[in-house]
């Protein structure tokens, strides 16, 4: 008989990536993971501070928050250079990896506008319920941040995209049709 476990599962909170997202250089994103008081679609709410102790204790082991590719463990597509609480929310700023093929796949989808979703990845440490029945998240163990198609909390939008992405990506995709045309005609 399985027993269960007193390790709360890991949980994912889905976000826009905030109004002020911005890629930068082909391969910069920042941006709010998430946000602050804003009740998602799930009735969860994030309490300011939730994330301190959990960021804490990352900085104090020489620990970093992974930048997955839909919550797949298995498919980590950047770094997350900062990670931090400010009075809006969780603020994230990192690189996407384009040497890896799910990086570069990303930065293609943000460049055109199909991916503009980031989802927290974490366990819940602390919560209560509230008069609405909404469960205030007040300290969270924050394992990830990833890349997602379908964001819960629908009042954060993509601020801006840079330029460069899109153009890089479409740049690399023709150097990628033109070697497979020479490929196939023998060349």
């Amino acid at each position: 008989m399985k027993q269960k476990s007193d390790i709360p599962e890991l949980e994912h909170k889905f976000a826009h990536f905030g109004q002020g997202l911005d890629v930068k250089d082909g391969t910069l994103i920042e941006g709010y993971a998430s946000l602050f008081g804003a009740t998602d679609q799930g009735g969860d709410v994030v309490e300011a501070g939730a994330y301190a102790a959990s960021l804490k204790s990352l900085i104090a082991t020489g620990r970093r928050v992974k930048m997955l590719w839909q919550h797949d463990p298995a498919q980590p597509i950047g770094v997350w250079d900062e990670v931090r609480e400010d009075s809006k929310g969780l603020y994230v700023k990192g690189r996407l990896l384009v040497d890896v093929d799910k990086g570069r796949e990303a930065a293609a989808l943000i460049g055109a506008g199909a991916i503009d979703g980031l989802s927290i990845g974490y366990r819940t440490l602390k919560a209560t319920k509230d008069t609405k029945g909404r469960r205030l998240l007040a300290e969270l163990e924050l394992w990830e941040v990833s890349l997602v198609t379908f964001p819960m909390l629908p009042t954060a939008r993509i601020g801006s995209k840079g330029e460069n992405l899109l153009e890089a990506t479409m740049q690399e995709l023709a150097a990628t049709f033109e070697g497979a045309t020479r490929e196939l005609a023998g060349e």
